[in-house]
């Protein structure tokens, strides 16, 4: 299968540096495999989101030079993907209600399989994956062999919230089989949810993707740098400046006799290779 990779950012913000690194990560790999860069909005979760900050975000990479190969796909619009994969494992027996609250599963309870509280006919209950003792085991292209007991570490984690709303576990599931993506790319923040997503993958019968987890950018306190006062969004009018700093902490060479992001993607590109790629979990942004 043809190499296609994709960055999927949720609009809770306009594009910051964090994201930028992402997004330049993916397009390389992509490129540099000779195949197709993609986009995804993950817009499931309305009271997270920034009004404008879709359009925002997608109306500044290309002025970084990044220009997807399709169209991009809103989760927002994919309710009935969502709904056929949830109707599929229930009728697995792989889900169960539940109505317990924070409170019931403090000290951290294992549900076993079933709620731990009663019913509440006046309230919606979240739905969970009934997950057994098993451990998952990946390569991380990058960041290498990964084995984690999804019992012990997740627990029967929810697929669907009590507002409805499908949580991200099982719409990147789905939409990554959707779009055919053979290598995800993204922050380490995320390789928790790898083991997750792969026995999703397996319950519903959909194609397990390669995985490599960038570097996160972090502030001077060690805090990701999405959730900092630091995480001021990049300026699209002056990429160049961003650009530069997204390769270097990419560890990649930037041209200085040019601010034109095209040429500065095609030089690092010229130099680029996934295994150089910095194998370190974390790093200053600065």
């Amino acid at each position: 299968m043809n190499y296609r990779g994709r960055f999927a950012p949720s609009p809770t913000g306009h594009l910051h540096f964090g994201s930028l690194v992402a997004a330049v990560g993916s397009w390389l790999c992509a490129r540099h495999a000779g195949g197709q860069w993609l986009l995804r909005v993950e817009d499931i979760d309305p009271p997270r989101e920034m009004p404008g900050s879709a359009e925002s975000i997608l109306g500044a990479l290309p002025a970084f030079g990044l220009v997807a190969d399709a169209p991009p796909l809103f989760q927002s619009r994919r309710r009935d993907a969502y709904d056929a994969a949830f109707e599929q494992l229930k009728a697995a027996g792989l889900v169960f209600p539940c109505w317990c609250s924070r409170n019931d599963l403090a000290g951290g309870l294992h549900l076993d399989g079933q709620c731990l509280a009663a019913p509440v006919e006046a309230r919606a209950p979240a739905w969970r994956l009934r997950v057994p003792d098993v451990d998952i085991a990946f390569v991380d292209s990058l960041q290498g062999p990964q084995t984690q007991n999804l019992r012990l570490a997740a627990g029967d984690f929810v697929i669907r919230r009590v507002e409805g709303y499908y949580a991200y576990q099982l719409a990147c599931v789905v939409d990554d089989a959707f779009q055919g993506i053979t290598q995800v790319v993204r922050g380490n923040d995320l390789l928790d949810s790898t083991p997750r997503q792969i026995f999703l993958q397996r319950c519903l019968d959909l194609p397990t993707p390669a995985y490599l987890h960038l570097p996160l950018a972090l502030d001077g306190e060690g805090r990701k740098l999405s959730k900092s006062e630091r995480a001021h969004p990049v300026d699209p009018t002056h990429p160049a400046p961003a650009l530069r700093r997204a390769l270097d902490f990419l560890d990649l060479p930037a041209r200085q006799d040019t601010n034109d992001p095209a040429a500065l993607l095609e030089h690092a590109l010229a130099h680029f290779s996934p295994e150089r790629l910095p194998h370190c979990s974390e790093r200053a942004a600065a």
